[in-house]
């Protein structure tokens, strides 16, 4: 099958290219054979600690999810990765390459996804993937990109005429344009439609099967367990979880089953949990681990799936979605997390 994102050797960041040679990094060999080498990172501006003791290491041709609450170090850690920012200690290695040092490689072979689209406001969209392109030895026919992401009819538009949607389509585009090694999407589907949305998950897993490596930063839970091969969770600059999606949605089984409800309107928990106590089940307990979605903390047995129903039923709730013994990577999150807001 032809390969639709060929990992060439590529130069990604167009405002950091230059035409001349840049001497070949002596970083460990080691480091070559993963994508992405982070050991004991630490990054403080003033007395804040950003990131504080981060080590991980992600594999050529994986989806990495970084996910974390606002202000957990997600992009402070992808900063310094990308080479922009340089951290206080620790060591980092991107492709074999020290992006501190030398932050013309790392960006010669990596794609970059921002969510400020990065293009200037009155140029048009064929215009400036053109622009972009002719800052890449090697780069991928603009016309095909412009088509591939659905914006070939607003070719001849102005950026700041594009909906928000379309300019993250642009900014992946762009991203794309010079055939990465590793790409970085940060919130990538952020805007879109059901549509774009959608397309964005099949390039993803496209990169994926043509052995790019993808880093992805999402708020969307669902989005991190439908794509990624393994998920880091950080908070307050540390590592707080890490595995894949099946692997951290199976922690705290031994607590006890579950059962959970997506409904088509809103729960009065508290009655539900009173009528369910009323019918023997003394142990039960209710969390919304969102807006109509319910998780309640119970051994799901037949008889127990035909209490819980027939309670609901009586609030005149209709349930969309029940699964049992399945925790989401939402309710993990909220887990580690907490469920308060972050300044």
């Amino acid at each position: 099958m032809t390969s639709k994102f060929p990992a060439h050797r590529a130069l990604a960041d167009t405002a950091a290219y230059s035409p001349s040679p840049v001497p070949r990094d002596t970083s460990d060999t080691s480091d070559i054979k993963a994508a992405i080498v982070v050991d004991d990172v630490v990054k403080r501006y003033g007395d804040n600690t950003a990131v504080d003791g981060l080590s991980f290491t992600v594999d050529r041709g994986t989806v990495l999810a970084l996910l974390g609450p606002n202000g957990a170090g997600k992009t402070t850690t992808i900063e310094m990765c990308e080479g922009f920012t340089r951290p206080t200690s620790g060591r980092i290695s991107v492709l074999g390459v020290n992006p501190t040092t030398h932050p013309d490689q790392v960006r010669r072979r990596i794609g970059i996804m921002l969510q400020g689209g990065g293009s200037y406001s009155g140029i048009r969209v064929g215009e400036m993937l053109n622009l972009a392109a002719s800052y890449n030895d090697n780069p991928h026919d603009p016309e095909w990109l412009l088509d591939v992401v659905g914006l070939t009819g607003a070719r001849r538009t102005t950026y700041r005429r594009l909906s928000g949607g379309q300019q993250q389509r642009l900014s992946l585009a762009l991203a794309l344009i010079g055939r990465p090694e590793i790409i970085f999407l940060d919130e990538p589907t952020a805007g879109m439609d059901a549509q774009s949305r959608n397309m964005v998950w099949e390039l993803i897993n496209d990169l994926r099967r043509d052995g790019v490596t993808v880093v992805l930063t999402t708020h969307l839970m669902d989005e991190a367990e439908a794509l990624a091969d393994d998920v880091i969770i950080i908070d307050q600059g540390r590592i707080v979880a890490r595995g894949t999606p099946e692997q951290l949605t199976k922690q705290g089984k031994e607590l006890g089953g579950t059962v959970s409800l997506e409904t088509t309107s809103a729960l009065d928990a508290g009655e539900l949990v009173d009528k369910l106590h009323a019918r023997g089940l003394e142990n039960v307990s209710v969390r919304a681990s969102r807006p109509l979605a319910y998780t309640l903390k119970t051994d799901p047995t037949p008889g127990v799936i035909a209490l819980i129903t027939e309670a609901v039923a009586e609030q005149d709730v209709l349930i969309r979605n029940l699964s049992t013994n399945h925790r989401s990577l939402e309710d993990v999150f909220l887990d580690i997390t907490g469920k308060e807001l972050r300044s």
